[in-house]
């Protein structure tokens, strides 16, 4: 029922084989505008990783020696990334990232493509703001939406937390692409999620939107638009029986590529993916639609006032405010007792922060990039 609300990797270091193991509703008009036009990894798969097995920071290879010359890192894959600064699942972090990798949260892989591999668990050490874990890029260079910028990115999402509470919204599901304000109240006016209930063939993608909040932020609230399948307060009705599979979903291990572009005040974004309509949306990220109590649609007042999530946005929204692109996997389900927040406490298994035994479990997210930038905002007529 709908309520609203190991694979054996073989790689070639220095000339020698090492063989080692890898663990791997319906949408509401309220301010965009739309228009249609547990993957394991795949056999055959080689995954090169250099960092150590223990919770240190992540390696930069001298690469001396003919073989090392030839590796493959993230920032070869996706160049842009040496533009970027990281957080891995684990606390570590790195403001260089050329030629920089980690074996165990950020790495390479190839299945006949080359792959930018970001893995995170449900429980390891968090930003100061957040109760989740990410191994998620964070591009240096800020802007504020009068200025604009674009991120793009071609991903697919292999695995997402199987253990959760199937009537919290956040529940198996993680963020893949965001816009992050570093001003005020640091809030975010774009994430991208994908979210698959366990036993389900296919899971949902969907976007949200996040007020700036007007006076105190813990009235924030979060409007959730769906791309394919459903949007984020599709949930179940009890901790353990799930809502029907979406038709019109995306599976585990399926491509999608999206454009987040900002122009002039006005975020316009693209989603496609083979198979599936192309989707289209608009927001005005300069002006709120959500500035006096009465604008605040029916979808929150449903799923987030149950948690004294009501307040209304700023007139001028994040007008002014310095943002910035974030892309990789930031994991949306965590350990939290559900009763506290039903809407982001997932109550999911986290074995006592045990990452291996997490990981071995399912208590992680993996998404895998095989492409991605960030640029200038452009006119979308262009």
């Amino acid at each position: 029922m709908i309520n609203n609300i190991k694979v054996w990797s073989i790689c070639i270091l220095m000339g020698i084989p090492i063989i080692f193991f890898l663990n791997s509703c319906t949408n509401q008009n309220s301010g965009a505008t739309s228009s249609s036009q547990s993957s394991s990894s795949s056999n055959g798969v080689t995954s090169s990783s250099g960092g150590s097995s223990s919770s240190s920071s992540g390696t930069i290879s001298s690469n001396s020696g003919a073989a090392s010359n030839n590796k493959k890192y993230p920032s070869s894959i996706i160049p842009y990334i040496s533009e970027c600064k990281i957080l891995l699942g684990n606390g570590d972090r790195s403001d260089d990232l050329t030629k920089y990798e980690h074996s165990e949260f950020f790495y390479t892989a190839n299945d006949g493509t080359d792959w930018v591999v970001f893995k995170t668990p449900n429980s390891g050490t968090t930003s100061p703001n957040s109760s989740n874990t990410r191994s998620e890029l964070h591009h240096k260079t800020e802007w504020i939406p009068e200025t604009g910028g674009k991120l793009t990115g071609e991903c697919k999402v292999m695995h997402v937390s199987t253990t959760g509470d199937a009537r919290v919204a956040a529940s198996y599901s993680t963020v893949v692409g965001q816009i992050h304000s570093g001003e005020g109240h640091e809030n975010e006016p774009f994430k991208l999620f994908y979210k698959k209930f366990p036993g389900h063939e296919k899971g949902s993608v969907f976007w949200n939107y996040e007020i700036n909040t007007e006076g105190d932020n813990s009235k924030r609230w979060d409007y959730s638009y769906p791309i394919w399948g459903y949007d984020m307060t599709v949930v179940g009705d009890s901790p353990t029986t799930y809502p029907t599979e979406p038709v019109d979903g995306i599976a585990l291990g399926e491509e999608f590529a999206y454009e987040v572009n900002v122009f002039e005040g006005i975020m316009y974004l693209t989603f496609t993916s083979e198979g599936h309509p192309t989707k289209k949306f608009t927001k005005n990220l300069v002006k709120s639609e959500y500035a006096k109590d009465t604008d605040i649609p029916e979808q929150i007042r449903t799923t987030w006032a149950v948690i004294d999530r009501d307040g209304t946005e700023k007139p001028a929204a994040y007008a002014g405010e310095l943002n910035y692109f974030k892309q990789g996997a930031y994991n949306q389900t965590n350990g939290k007792d559900p009763e506290s927040n039903i809407v982001w406490c997932a109550g999911a298994e986290i074995y006592g922060g045990d990452i291996p035994k997490q990981y071995a479990n399912g208590s992680y997210t993996e998404v895998w990039f095989k492409a991605g930038s960030v640029g200038p905002g452009t006119s979308p007529n262009n």
